[in-house]
């Protein structure tokens, strides 16, 4: 990539974080897709400012010859379109080569969940009588009691708990914040692991975040992963079924098994278009339809 193209994308990065208030995980993603973009034309010894709608599609095809899924070429996609718009509204070229390329269609994807039981197994893992034990168990239990993302589970600060009043301030995708009420469990495992555990972390240093790794730093995605993979195999799950993202739809799943609102859950997983949500109301229902067909004598 030349000196001038490389100019024109980290442009672009820093246009859509002050426009649209990204994440860093986000903008990241933007710049691996425009880097695998341009990393593909520069074989063909092309530039992005050459390229025409055949050069876009090309490149589609490559993608799913290459295994990826529709919703990951689609997302591929989309970065392309945010990023030729902005060239055309830069004067950088004069065509948008993807504005009558069509998003792949996407099939509808049910969101893996687990069981009650299986999670209540899950946080019976931890050993909380050792601060390591203590605070994982606080985690899982924080992930699941207020269905929160892994990347605001981890970015959480001290600052974002009021245990007086019993709620979370969440600061969520593109910066937005929601209020996610916690119960009576999960403020007990909290209270107890600030008063010991993050104390014995910290060993007199000074941290805004919540949860720390053992040497008083800031826990960090991958780390979290391997502690819930650590735990499905205590629990006799296989580690591809459990995962932060799958507590997640666990919280969503089952409050709407027990009779939540949709719109109520759409809240508290900060979804900003309640399509999104309502993805979980077919989990919901194939349970249901299961109960039916195993329990009842016309089933």
């Amino acid at each position: 990539m030349s000196d001038s193209d490389r100019q024109d994308l980290d442009a672009f990065i820093d246009n859509i974080w002050i426009e649209k208030g990204l994440s860093q995980n986000t903008l990241d993603s933007y710049r691996s897709d425009l880097e695998q973009f341009t990393g593909w034309l520069n074989q063909k010894k092309l530039t992005y400012k050459d390229s025409s709608k055949k050069e876009i599609l090309s490149y589609l095809s490559f993608l799913f010859q290459r295994g990826l899924g529709s919703k990951t070429v689609a997302r591929k996609l989309s970065s392309l379109k945010s990023f030729f718009r902005y060239l055309v509204f830069k004067s950088i070229i004069s065509i948008d080569p993807t504005s009558e390329v069509d998003t792949p269609k996407l099939l509808k994807s049910i969101p893996k969940s687990i069981s009650e039981t299986e999670v209540e197994a899950l946080l019976a893992s931890p050993d909380i009588k050792s601060d390591i034990g203590l605070r994982d168990k606080t985690m899982i239990e924080t992930l699941y009691s207020c269905g929160l993302r892994i990347s605001e589970l981890i970015n959480l600060e001290l600052l974002n708990l009021n245990l007086r009043q019993g709620v979370i301030r969440v600061i969520g995708k593109g910066q937005k914040e929601r209020l996610v009420p916690m119960g009576d469990q999960l403020m007990n495992l909290l209270s107890l692991y600030m008063e010991t555990s993050r104390k014995n972390f910290l060993n007199k240093k000074h941290s805004d975040h919540l949860f720390l790794s053992s040497r008083g730093q800031k826990m960090t995605r991958q780390s979290f992963w391997h502690r819930i993979k650590h735990y499905c195999l205590d629990s006799g799950f296989e580690p591809e079924k459990i995962s932060p993202h799958v507590l997640r739809h666990a919280f969503a799943t089952h409050l709407l098994n027990n009779g939540a609102d949709l719109r109520v859950v759409q809240l508290l997983l900060g979804h900003s278009d309640l399509n999104t949500t309502q993805i979980y109301t077919e989990v919901a229902r194939q349970r249901l339809k299961r109960l039916h067909t195993e329990h009842h004598p016309r089933g």
